[in-house]
């Protein structure tokens, strides 16, 4: 490489951080959330109460731990709507496991491993058999949804053994002032960011994403690391299926019903290109954190929840709107 080409590429990735950051989707997301929660501090005097926040936090977790998972997906132009069913289905397995009086652990990792099977199918179907990931995961949105109907009755299950107390404080209860759900969350964003960032698979997570046929022909392993993503994505279903159980003191079979669309919603407004090739971690937990506030404000100011999928929905085309313009 030519001396001036580097210095060329050193003052464009290095001179200008302030232009760099400023064209970031995830920066203005940021800002958003900041301005929002800066305006209901102001408009309301609940928002900023200790237990508003501790609410807030340990609510939008949930939804960014799967849009971490999501993330991965859509960087490969992919889409997962199986993960709300894939929530409830490793809920109910640890409600199961827990009520026959087994510990929490080992719940965990069956309810985990679970979900991991869940990614693993669509992941064969899509890379190996070639099906197209909308079909393929909306088809399992259903059976898995059944599945977990079946295994319980459909019946609510809210006794679990001699670790209940543990259970519920795993995913009620908090760790320094901090809800267990977002020090969880903020672990997986670090592992997740480092390895998109820093790591082999993380660079053709993003090579599938930008080019799948170039991607093949130098040499990216498309079939496994495409796999790899959607049980990504379950993994992430699955530890929230555990962390909600706690949280709610019981599972009925309608846990995170339509929860698929406000995650995908979370990735796309933190700046994951549902056309493939761009995302982050932190983007993800900026559009979970978000979308919370939204529905946060409306209920603090009075206004009907009704609207909460009008605002998102505006978000997401809001989103998408920008990065089109952004390309162009």
């Amino acid at each position: 490489m030519s001396s001036s080409l580097e210095e060329a590429i050193n003052t464009r990735t290095y001179a200008h951080p302030i232009r760099w950051w400023f064209s970031r989707q995830t920066f203005w997301v940021s800002v958003a959330v900041a301005i929002a929660c800066f305006a209901l501090t102001v408009a309301t005097d609940t928002f900023a109460t200790e237990r508003n926040l501790f609410n807030v936090t340990r609510n939008f977790a949930f939804v960014g731990i799967i849009a971490l998972g999501m993330t991965v997906v859509i960087i490969t132009r992919g889409i997962d709507l199986s993960v709300g069913s894939t929530v409830v289905l490793s809920a109910m397995i640890t409600g199961l496991v827990m009520a026959a009086g087994y510990p929490l652990w080992l719940a965990a990792l069956l309810a985990i491993g679970g979900a991991l099977l869940v990614g693993l199918a669509n992941g064969m179907l899509i890379a190996v058999a070639g099906m197209p990931p909308f079909v393929i995961t909306l088809g399992t949105l259903s059976i898995v949804r059944s599945l977990a109907m079946v295994l319980s009755g459909n019946k609510m299950i809210y006794e679990f053994g001699p670790d209940q107390a543990t259970l519920l404080w795993l995913g009620g209860g908090s760790t320094y002032g901090m809800p267990n759900p977002v020090v969880v969350l903020v672990i997986l964003m670090m592992i997740l960011g480092f390895f998109l960032r820093w790591s082999q698979w993380g660079r053709h997570v993003f090579a599938i994403g930008g080019n799948e046929d170039a991607a093949r022909l130098t040499g990216v392993p498309v079939v496994r690391i495409k796999i790899s993503v959607y049980m990504v994505s379950a993994f992430a279903a699955g530890i929230t299926g555990v962390l909600e159980v706690g949280w709610l003191g019981g599972v009925t079979t309608n846990l995170g019903q339509g929860m698929e669309l406000t995650v995908i919603a979370a990735a796309v407004i933190g700046g994951a290109n549902l056309a493939g090739g761009s995302g982050t971690a932190f983007g993800a937990v900026v559009g979970a954190a978000l979308i919370e506030v939204i529905r946060n404000s409306l209920i603090l100011l009075g206004i009907s929840t009704f609207w909460q999928g009008t605002f998102v929905g505006s978000c997401i085309v809001l989103a998408v709107a920008v990065d089109r313009l952004r390309s162009q």
